[in-house]
């Protein structure tokens, strides 16, 4: 095979799946890894393709894998997301918060889901696209560059005429006293209009930021319906939250 007809080929499984692995492609095509490496290499060079480790992904996809591979504490945010799952059914209107627990709760959803799924987060969104039968709105504005979200009154015009099943919001911080709070002020004023618009609140949150105070107001303790952690729901940590009759997992 020419290596041009090659790199074609390549593209269009890049374009199918999103990311490809080196040694697949080399068993896939009958080349060695090493030739599927420089085709690669080209190829990200002509812009055809992003390389990653290991292999390569679409360029739309970039931005998503990345920022992936950045996700701290990977398999604690597993967890949580495997525990929060079961909530998001067939049929249902959900919108979704920023934030790499987020991520990985969107990233592990099943592939059959059928869900209408709201986000001001352009990652979530990205990700979102790799679900086939969920209908993926992005809620658009200024884009703030540090997190990745659309800002402004545009994102308030949207959320205030949604009537949402069920929100999954992010927080960098929860506490007994102030409930959820986060570090930006427009970030906190959105993560509350979506929990306004939402008949369930979820909040999926790693056990290092319990007891974590910021300088904004997400909302109280009173409007989250479940907590979700990567600890066992009679933990320590959990049990002054539990006492305040939100369901912990």
């Amino acid at each position: 095979m020419k290596k041009s007809d090659r790199q074609r080929l390549i593209v269009d499984i890049v374009m199918r799946q999103r990311k490809v692995d080196t040694d697949q492609l080399a068993m896939e095509l009958n080349v060695s890894a090493d030739t599927i490496r420089r085709d690669l290499n080209e190829m990200d060079e002509d812009g055809l393709l992003t390389k990653v480790h290991g292999g390569a992904v679409s360029s739309i996809q970039k931005l998503f894998h990345y920022n992936e591979v950045a996700v701290f504490n990977r398999e604690e945010k597993k967890v949580i997301a495997q525990k929060a799952i079961p909530f998001l059914e067939d049929g249902m209107v959900a919108i979704i918060s920023g934030g790499t627990t987020n991520l990985v709760f969107v990233s592990a959803l099943p592939k059959d889901l059928k869900a209408t799924i709201y986000t001001f987060s352009l990652e979530i969104a990205l990700q979102l696209t790799d679900h086939p039968h969920i209908e993926t709105v992005f809620i658009g504005g200024k884009i703030q560059k540090k997190s990745l979200v659309s800002i402004g009154i545009d994102c308030f015009q949207i959320l205030s005429k949604i009537h949402a099943d069920i929100c999954f919001v992010g927080a960098s911080g929860i506490t007994l006293d102030e409930g959820i709070t986060d570090e930006g002020y427009e970030i906190a004023l959105i993560k509350k209009a979506m929990i306004d618009s939402s008949d369930k609140v979820v909040s999926l949150i790693t056990s290092n930021k319990l007891n974590i105070r910021h300088n904004y107001s997400v909302c109280p303790l009173s409007e989250i319906d479940v907590i979700v952690t990567e600890l066992k729901s009679d933990h320590q940590l959990l049990k002054d939250y539990s006492s305040k009759g939100v369901m912990i997992l």
